[in-house]
């Protein structure tokens, strides 16, 4: 595909347009020092800059005509009909590539379960103390004993490693499961938040091979997930404006599952479009088609 130079311009701005309005308000907060207990895991555990997903990437096999910017970026290589992305850049990602479509295969694969109620964010302050928790700027919305007794009161199931590790050391052992790094694509399942936003994840590490919509698209995903992993946790964040999920009542436990279900389906399409992608690039036939000429 050959986009004229007023094609991509088209789709530069307006990707840099809808980054700008989801990424704005975390900057001006960073330039102020203030930090937020919600929005900042996207840009502080996940590590793609908001300057990185700026960066407007049409995806392997589309040439941009004209003089585009993408000239002098590292990964692309220009051509008689204009610049694009050099499939050399697929053999640097081998390996990456690989191991993503193993895992989003197998997550796809699996039913989601929906019966967790994000007590994982309670595992990660079971038994602790004040000032041994990380948002201590804001309360438990039931002190510490009450946090406790919910845990207690629960069995929990937690399969995604990367939220598993950071439980204290008194509720590891009560989770019923015990997934490690190298278990991941064998436990990873659909329902799960936190497979969810790391979609996101998944699709900036395979910048600039695939289309950068496609990466916002999993960010936006990632955000409205991180809303409810938060609202849903022991913390009181009613002065932010967000009304707690009371996973500890039967009503809040209907809501937490509705919304739940809602993004397991919305990450399903986003994992199938990112799969998709990985099949493509991972195609020996249709990555030959695809060099620039």
């Amino acid at each position: 595909m050959i986009l004229a130079e007023s094609q991509w311009r088209a789709r530069l701005l307006a990707h840099e347009a809808r980054v700008d309005a989801l990424v704005g308000a975390h900057l001006s907060r960073r330039r102020e020092g203030v930090a937020h207990p919600v929005h900042d895991f996207l840009f502080t555990y996940y590590s793609f800059k908001p300057a990185q997903l700026r960066r407007w990437h049409p995806g392997l096999g589309v040439v941009l005509a004209g003089s585009p910017p993408h000239a002098s970026w590292s990964g692309y290589v220009a051509g008689p009909s204009g610049v694009a992305v050099g499939t050399d850049v697929i053999e640097r990602r081998a390996a990456t590539l690989e191991w993503v479509r193993g895992l989003l295969a197998a997550t796809a694969s699996r039913p989601a379960h929906t019966g967790c109620f994000g007590l994982h964010e309670w595992a990660m302050v079971y038994r602790t103390r004040p000032g041994d928790v990380r948002h201590e700027t804001y309360p438990l919305r039931l002190g510490h004993s009450g946090t406790d007794e919910v845990v207690e009161a629960h069995q929990i199931r937690c399969s995604h490693f990367d939220a598993f590790r950071f439980f204290t050391p008194s509720a590891r052992p009560l989770n019923t499961l015990t997934p490690t790094r190298e278990l991941q694509p064998s436990m990873e399942q659909p329902g799960c938040l936190h497979a969810g936003m790391d979609l996101y994840k998944w699709a900036y590490k395979l910048t600039p091979l695939v289309p950068s919509e496609l990466v916002v698209d999993a960010f936006e995903l990632a955000g409205e997930i991180r809303e409810l992993d938060m609202r849903a946790s022991p913390y009181d964040l009613s002065d932010l404006g967000y009304a707690p999920v009371r996973i500890e009542t039967t009503e809040g436990k209907r809501e937490y599952v509705e919304r739940q279900r809602a993004f397991a389906a919305r990450g399903a399409d986003v994992r199938a479009r990112l799969l998709a992608e990985c099949e493509r690039l991972l195609d020996p036939d249709g990555v030959s088609a695809l060099a620039p000429g």
